[in-house]
C-alpha cells in the first residue's frame, strides 16, 4: 500500500485537523504549497505564527483580538444593551456585513454537545452572566441568541434561555429566513439580515 513520505503524510495529517478539510482537501492544500517557491510557505507559516501569538480572547466578550478589550467593546457609538450572543469568532463577521446590527457581541466557542464532551462548563457563559449582573438597568438589556438552528444549536439557546431568565432581561432568538440545520457561518449576508429583523422573543411555555 502507498505511503506518503513521511513529511508529507505529516502535513497532511494536520491539515485534517482543521474543520471542513477532509483527506482530499488536505492532499489538494498540501501538494498547493510543495509546489510553491519556499518564500510563499514561509510568509504563510510565518502569518500563522504571527497570528497564533498575537491575538488574545477580549476579556469582555471573548471575541478574538490584539488588545485587552476588542474594538467593538470600546466603540462608545454602538448600543450596550443589545448583546449578540454567537457560536464562533468568524460569526460576527457574517453579522457586521449585513450592516444591521449596531450592538455588542459575546463569543460562546462552540456549543453545547454531550457527545463531543462539551458541557456548559467548556462555553463562556459565566462570562456572560457576569455582564449582565453587572449591567446598571437589565430591564433596558436584551440578549439576541444568534446559534445556528442545528440541533446543538438549538438546544443551547434553549438552555441560555433558562439560565438568563431570572435575570429580567429580554431574550430573542434569530428566526426567519435562516433554514433548519444550516450552519451560521454558511449562510449570505442578506438571509442573516433577515433573521436578525425576524428575530421573536423567547417566552417561558405554559405549564400544561
Amino acid at each position: 500500500m502507498f505511503e506518503f513520505t513521511t513529511p508529507v503524510a505529516r502535513l497532511i495529517e494536520e491539515l485534517k485537523k482543521i474543520p471542513s478539510i477532509g483527506p482530499k482537501s488536505a492532499q489538494r492544500i498540501c501538494f498547493y504549497l510543495l509546489k510553491r517557491d519556499r518564500e510563499t510557505a514561509m510568509r504563510l507559516a510565518h502569518a500563522i505564527i504571527e497570528a497564533r501569538e498575537n491575538t488574545r480572547l477580549c476579556e469582555r466578550c471573548f471575541n478574538i483580538t490584539t488588545q485587552r478589550v476588542c474594538e467593538i467593546c470600546v466603540d462608545e457609538r454602538r448600543n450596550g444593551n443589545q448583546i449578540c450572543v454567537v457560536e464562533e469568532p468568524f460569526n460576527i463577521v457574517s453579522i457586521e456585513q449585513t450592516q444591521l446590527f449596531n450592538g455588542v457581541y459575546h463569543v460562546l466557542h462552540g456549543n453545547l454537545s454531550p457527545i463531543r464532551g462539551v458541557g456548559p462548563d467548556e462555553l463562556k457563559i459565566d462570562g456572560l452572566i457576569r455582564r449582565i449582573q453587572d449591567a446598571t438597568h437589565h430591564e433596558e438589556m436584551e440578549v439576541i441568541l444568534a446559534t445556528s438552528p442545528t440541533t446543538e444549536g438549538n438546544a443551547t439557546a434553549h438552555y441560555l434561555f433558562e439560565i438568563l431568565r431570572p435575570h429580567g432581561v429580554k431574550v430573542t432568538r434569530i428566526a426567519l429566513g435562516l433554514p433548519v440545520g444550516a450552519d451560521l457561518d454558511y449562510v449570505d449576508s442578506v438571509t442573516i439580515a433577515r433573521a436578525m429583523e425576524s428575530r421573536r422573543e423567547i417566552l417561558q411555555e405554559k405549564q400544561k
